[in-house]
């Protein structure tokens, strides 16, 4: 198993920003790709970003390159996404996912319980 708990959400104003943290522990997380994945009301879980075991590789939403930024310290099991230029249209819950297989579908193996971040017009 793989536990995944994020931190970081909160309230910014439009333009602002934030950085998302997502702890893992559990089985060498290291050895798993990472993404996040986020739910705005009323709407479908989305893909955000994906950023393999090695950070070697990083994948995007079309909508948000240039803006997100996916990162990993895989010495202190955390993945990050830096969100830049927040727009209210970006308020959502977002989550941590953790697959042994690089992927952009929902169908990740582990999930956090997510993070509320809510931007302000």
């Amino acid at each position: 198993q793989v536990q995944l708990v994020e931190s970081g959400g909160g309230l910014v104003q439009a333009g602002g920003s934030l950085r998302l943290s997502c702890a893992a522990s559990g089985r060498t997380v290291s050895n798993y790709h990472m993404a996040w994945f986020r739910r705005a009301p009323g709407k479908e879980r989305e893909f955000v970003a994906a950023i393999s075991w090695n950070a070697v590789t990083t994948s995007y939403a079309d909508s948000l390159k240039g803006r997100f930024t996916i990162s990993r310290d895989n010495a202190k099991n955390t993945v990050y996404l830096q969100m830049n230029s927040l727009k209210p249209e970006d308020t959502a819950v977002y989550y941590c996912a953790a697959d042994p297989r690089f992927i952009r579908s929902g169908d990740f193996a582990f999930w956090g319980q997510g993070t509320q971040v809510t931007v302000s017009s």
